[in-house]
C-alpha cells in the first residue's frame, strides 16, 4: 500500500500539465490502470520530445544559451539515455547505459536513437503486471518499478522545460504551445 501511494504522489506532479496533453492514448495500453496512467504521462512527453526535434533544425543542433549548459542536441541525447536508464533499472533491475549523449553528435544520429530509447521504455510497460509495479527494485534507494518508470517521465518532462526555454530564446514556439488544430 505504501508503494501505491508513493506512486500517487509522485503522479500528483503532473496534474499540473495541461489537460489536452492526454488526449491521445499511448498504443497498446494497459488495462491496469497504474500501468497506464504512467503509459499515458510517458506517451505525451514522448510526443512533445520528438515534435521539438522535427523543429530544431541541424543549424541550430549545437546551440546552447550559455557555455555551462547542454546544446540542443547534448539535451535530446540526454532524454534519449535516461528512458535506458529509469526503464532499464524498472524492468531489467539495473539501469542500461547507451552512452548515447556521449557518441551521437549528429541530429540523424540522436533521433534514431531518442526514438529507439521511447521504444524500448514503451516495450518496458509490457514487461509489468499488476502484481509487478509495486515490487522495489534499488534505484540509488528501493523505489516500486511504477515509480521508477513515473521518475523517467518526469526526468524527460524536466528537460523538456529546458528544450521549451532554449526555443523560445530562438522564437519557436515548443511543441505544447502550439495552437490546437
Amino acid at each position: 500500500m505504501k508503494n501505491v501511494r508513493i506512486h500517487y504522489i509522485a503522479s500528483l506532479a503532473f496534474l499540473a500539465l495541461p489537460v489536452g496533453v492526454f488526449a491521445q492514448p499511448a498504443p497498446a495500453m494497459s488495462s491496469n490502470p497504474l500501468i497506464s496512467s504512467s503509459q499515458s504521462l510517458l506517451a505525451s512527453s514522448k510526443r512533445n520530445v520528438l515534435r521539438s526535434a522535427e523543429k530544431i533544425g541541424p543549424e541550430l543542433w549545437n546551440w546552447q544559451p550559455t557555455p555551462e549548459v547542454r546544446t540542443f542536441g547534448q539535451l535530446f541525447a540526454h532524454i534519449a539515455d535516461g528512458q535506458y536508464e529509469f526503464c532499464g533499472a524498472a524492468v531489467e533491475g539495473k539501469p542500461v547505459d547507451k552512452g548515447i549523449e556521449k557518441t551521437a553528435k549528429s541530429k540523424e544520429e540522436v533521433v534514431t536513437a531518442l526514438k529507439a530509447a521511447f521504444e524500448y521504455c514503451e516495450a518496458a510497460y509490457t514487461k509489468l503486471t499488476p502484481q509487478s509495479v509495486s515490487e522495489t527494485v534499488n534505484f540509488g534507494r528501493p523505489l516500486a518499478r511504477i515509480v521508477v518508470m513515473d521518475f523517467n517521465v518526469a526526468h524527460t518532462q524536466e528537460h523538456y522545460g529546458n528544450l521549451v526555454t532554449y526555443m523560445r530564446l530562438k522564437g519557436i514556439v515548443p511543441p505544447s504551445s502550439e495552437p490546437k488544430k
